[in-house]
């Protein structure tokens, strides 16, 4: 792969990553949103909507969304589409920073095998 479709296909999932922390952020400050009992909290959705990381969040995912169709034009979705799996890995390891999250040896173990799988392939990839 040349190094522009690696950028497009890093960068697409960086992005996307990066909006998955950022709305996950924006709903630390509303709340939760729908009840065990399936009911929607229209209070918390009010609250949701003020907040600046939801809608930070939704433009970098706009903008994740723009290259990762420019990595789809440049690779086979076979190849691109498990790339993605490595956002898995980022906010993971993030989440645990950011937000307290737990990182289980389960989930260490599921992070490496994630790892071992994009390299896998990425060397395959034309």
């Amino acid at each position: 792969m040349t190094p522009i479709t690696w950028l497009l296909l890093l960068g697409g999932v960086a992005l996307n990553a990066a909006a998955q922390l950022l709305l996950k952020a924006a709903t630390r400050t509303s709340g939760i949103l729908v009840s065990d009992s399936g009911e929607l909290s229209w209070s918390a959705v009010a609250q949701l909507a003020r907040t600046y990381p939801l809608w930070i969040g939704l433009s970098v995912y706009g903008v994740s969304v723009v290259l990762w169709l420019g990595a789809l034009s440049r690779v086979p979705v076979s190849v691109a589409y498990p790339m993605l799996s490595a956002g898995y890995v980022v906010n993971a390891i993030a989440a645990a920073f950011l937000f307290g999250e737990a990182l289980s040896v389960p989930k260490v173990l599921g992070i490496l095998l994630i790892i071992a799988g994009v390299v896998v392939l990425a060397r395959a990839a034309p």
